[in-house]
């Protein structure tokens, strides 16, 4: 039987590409190589498309801190091919290689904010995760956090701003109070994240986190547990386990996440109540769906001592690294890494199907 042809891309524009390089690395490895032939495609921090081998794809692979895109790879350029049958990205200078399907691994601007989807869309390739609409609002934390308030689900206080219209310090602790978290809008992996304790600490933190967007938060800083829920599925999603991250440092930074072996304590399953956790999994089911997302998704929330359960964010590419939450909570809710990416795929495939059937002219 031919395998199918998995375009797996990786790496990225963006402050997470090390993270996306361990991601890949993750699936790669993971891939059911029975079924599935990997194509890998990087993206160096220049924004140019590579072709890789599977051997030599990654330098100092094994150190998160190193870890780097193996440069050499061949260059190539991405166009439609106008081939119903097969789903072509030219190799400049040489020849086609096909994808019969691909799964972008890229975490962060330029990737999971619907541009890369985008263009899979254009070139007629179906995709695992969200489509363009999803990819973009689950990027953005203020529209995604706005969407989910006008569906009335429970969320921290927060507000947005960008640089001409800064708040004063005092206007912001009115609003969300103090102490409170400064982030990117657009961003993931904690990168640009600050506790805001007291008005000396925001001046830089404002300051950094315009260094990686144009649109900044301001967040409630809210005393509880840390939960996660992983999402699987279309148009009839399933929720996993939850689970709980219990962050050694000041709250679950990128270093916590991905550099620090003890950064953080990942309880899977959290140690929740029946009720609990079926509240858990409704609430992400229901953000899932009113934010449009297909595919995956992890759904963040924070756990009141009260018990009430309030929404944080959304990761439609959640990090697929070893010590990663969202392939964790499934595997502890009885599906492997390998059962996981199989299902992924052929989500994205139906998808595709499925939208294929739909008219395309009037006439």
């Amino acid at each position: 039987m031919k395998r199918i042809r998995v375009a797996v891309i990786f790496g990225g524009r963006s402050a997470e590409h090390e993270v996306s390089l361990q991601s890949a690395r993750n699936i790669i490895t993971s891939l059911d190589k029975n079924t599935y032939e990997p194509v890998l495609i990087g993206i160096g921090k220049d924004g140019r498309w590579r072709l890789h081998d599977a051997a030599r794809f990654l330098l100092n692979a094994e150190n998160p801190k190193l870890i780097a895109l193996n440069m050499s790879g061949k260059p190539i350029a991405v166009v439609p091919s106008g081939d119903s049958d097969k789903k072509l990205m030219p190799i400049s200078g040489k020849g086609l290689v096909s994808a019969d399907v691909a799964f972008p691994v890229l975490h962060g601007p330029f990737g999971e904010d619907g541009t890369v989807q985008g263009l899979l869309k254009l070139l007629d390739i179906p995709f695992v995760g969200a489509g363009v609409l999803g990819s973009a609002v689950g990027m953005d934390k203020d529209v995604q956090k706005r969407l989910c308030r006008d569906a009335g689900i429970p969320m921290a206080k927060f507000m947005a701003f960008e640089k001409g219209t800064l708040p004063a310090y005092e206007a912001i602790v009115v609003a969300v109070g103090e102490p409170f978290f400064i982030k990117p809008a657009n961003l993931g992996s904690s990168v640009g994240i600050h506790k805001v304790k007291t008005k000396a600490d925001f001046a830089a933190a404002v300051e950094d986190a315009f260094c990686y967007d144009t649109k900044v938060l301001a967040e409630e800083c809210i005393r509880g547990r840390e939960i996660e829920c992983s999402v699987l599925g279309n148009e009839d999603p399933i929720a996993s386990v939850p689970g709980e991250v219990i962050p050694s440092h000041e709250f679950y930074s990128y270093e916590a996440k991905y550099i620090d072996e003890k950064g953080a304590v990942l309880k899977i399953p959290a140690l929740l109540t029946g009720g609990e956790i079926a509240n858990v999994q409704k609430m992400a089911i229901r953000v899932f769906k009113a934010l449009c997302l297909e595919g995956m998704t992890r759904v963040d929330f924070f756990l009141k001592e009260s018990g009430e359960i309030l929404f944080n964010e959304v990761n439609t590419i959640p990090g697929f690294t070893n010590i990663s939450m969202y392939p964790k909570l499934w595997e502890a809710s009885g599906i492997s890494n390998t059962e996981l990416i199989d299902r992924l795929i052929k989500l994205a495939i139906e998808r595709h199907a499925r939208d294929g059937k739909l008219r395309t002219s009037h006439v």
